[in-house]
C-alpha cells in the first residue's frame, strides 16, 4: 500500500492571526509617494501648482485649490484623490469651511496637520473680511445674524455657543467667536467667556448664537435662562445683548429669542 506523507501547513504569520493591520495615515515620503508622483506624469501646464503660478488661483477648480493646501496624498491615493474625497465627505465648500480640526482629521487621507491647514486657510479669509477699511458686515436684524452663521451652525454635530462682537453701529469687530462647546446652558457656559472677546475689542454690543444638533431650533428652558443671565451681566458692563439665535438643520431653521419675546422683556 502506498502511503503519502501528511501535508504540512505553512506557518501563519503573526499578522494573519491578528487580522489585517490597521490603516495608519502618513504623510507621503519618497518611499511611499508613488501615488502622489502621478501628478508629475501630467503635462506641466495641467498641474495645479504650475497653473496657480502661471494663471492665478481663479484658474483652478475647487478640488485643485484644496489639493494645493494638502500638498501630499497617501500611499494609496494621490493628493487629487484625497482632495476630491474630502469635498465629497464634507458635503461641499460651505461645510468644509464650517468643519473643525477633529472632524477634518477623521476624514480619509487627512490627519491633524492637513486639517489644521484647511482650518487656518478659511480663518485667514474670514479675518481678511474684517480688516480695518474692509466693508464689515452690519447686524440690524435676526436675519443678518442668520445670514452670517447659518451655513456653519447647521452642520455642527455638537452644541456650540458663538458670540458676535459689535461696535456702536452694529458692525462686526471680528469674526464670530466660539466661546463654548457642549451642552449650552447657564451652568456650563461661563458668562465671563461670553464677554471676553467683547471686552478685549471694546465692543458696545454683542449677539449670541448656538445650535441644536437634534435639528429642532425651538429654544429650551436652559436657552432662555442663559440669555437672561447674559443680558443681566451685559447691563452691568454697559454692553447691550441684541439677540440670541438658536439654529436647527435646514434652510430657515432658526429662532430669535428676542423676536419670540423670550428673556428680553426687561432688556
Amino acid at each position: 500500500m502506498t502511503t503519502t506523507a501528511p501535508r504540512t501547513r505553512a506557518p501563519r504569520l503573526v499578522s494573519d492571526l491578528r487580522g489585517p493591520a490597521p490603516h495608519v495615515e502618513r504623510e507621503a515620503s519618497p518611499a511611499v509617494a508613488y501615488r502622489s508622483a502621478r501628478l508629475t506624469e501630467m503635462p506641466a501646464d495641467d498641474r495645479p501648482r504650475e497653473r496657480l503660478e502661471r494663471l492665478g488661483p481663479e484658474s483652478l477648480r475647487l478640488d485643485e485649490l484644496v489639493a494645493i493646501l494638502l500638498r501630499t496624498g497617501t500611499a494609496q491615493q494621490d493628493v487629487m484623490d484625497v482632495s476630491r474625497g474630502l469635498l465629497r465627505e464634507m458635503g461641499g465648500l460651505r461645510a468644509l469651511a464650517a468643519a473643525d480640526i477633529p472632524t477634518l482629521a477623521d476624514a480619509h487621507g487627512m490627519g491633524p496637520v492637513k486639517a489644521g491647514m484647511i482650518v487656518a486657510a478659511f480663518e485667514l479669509g474670514r479675518r481678511l473680511s474684517l480688516e480695518p477699511g474692509a466693508d464689515r458686515p452690519q447686524v440690524t436684524s435676526p436675519e443678518h445674524i442668520a445670514g452670517l452663521l447659518h451655513e456653519r451652525m447647521q452642520v455642527l454635530e455638537q452644541e456650540e455657543l458663538h458670540v458676535l462682537a459689535l461696535d456702536t453701529k452694529n458692525r462686526l469687530l471680528t469674526a464670530p467667536t466660539r466661546t463654548y462647546r457642549g451642552t449650552v446652558n447657564s451652568a456650563g457656559a461661563r458668562v465671563a467667556e461670553v464677554f471676553k472677546a467683547a471686552v478685549r475689542l471694546n465692543a458696545t454690543k454683542i449677539a449670541l448664537a448656538h445650535n441644536h444638533p437634534s435639528g429642532d431650533p425651538t429654544p429650551s428652558a436652559d436657552d432662555v435662562e442663559l440669555t437672561r443671565t447674559v443680558v443681566a451681566a451685559g447691563r452691568t458692563m454697559d454692553i447691550e445683548v441684541l439677540d440670541h439665535l438658536v439654529f436647527g438643520h435646514g434652510p430657515g431653521r432658526w429662532v430669535s429669542l428676542r423676536r419670540q419675546g423670550l428673556a428680553f422683556q426687561e432688556a
